[in-house]
């Protein structure tokens, strides 16, 4: 075992790379282009795409950061940003233990995670109901 740990081994971070960031980058145009044409959203999997991890740190440095942000706790936390390109989005999803989960891009104006779910309308109407009767003249004690 001794004799095996002192073979070097050395690694052509080049060698490394998948190959796959350009035709990621084509594709994120192609959605681009259509969500703008027709208005169709599109998600890309990154956890599903092999990518080296120098891959991974280009994609993020080419993407670039934009103004919006936002986080979401539920079953663990997620973290939606825009970035630098206006339309493209990175979501990261992680579990209780804040290991990441899933990592995503999404072609769209507005991430689906942050618009209302049309099924939960009717409880906020509800509940602005009841906040209204609570603060008119006929609930408070006097």
């Amino acid at each position: 075992m001794d004799q095996l740990e002192s073979i070097p081994i050395d690694v052509d971070p080049a060698s490394a790379l998948t190959g796959n960031l350009l035709p990621l980058l084509h594709e994120l145009r192609h959605a681009l282009r259509r969500f703008t044409e027709t208005g169709a959203s599109h998600t890309i999997d990154l956890s599903s795409l092999p990518m080296a991890p120098e891959e991974d740190r280009q994609l993020q440095r080419i993407l670039g950061e934009g103004e919006v942000r936002a986080s979401l706790d539920a079953l663990g936390s997620s973290n939606i940003a825009e970035t630098a390109i206006p339309g493209i989005w990175s979501i990261t999803h992680y579990n209780g233990d804040e290991k990441i989960v899933g990592r995503f891009l999404e072609v769209t104006d507005c991430p689906s995670l942050l618009k209302s779910q049309q099924q939960d309308l009717p409880d906020g109407i509800d509940r602005l109901e009841q906040l209204i009767l609570e603060q008119s003249p006929e609930s408070v004690p006097g």
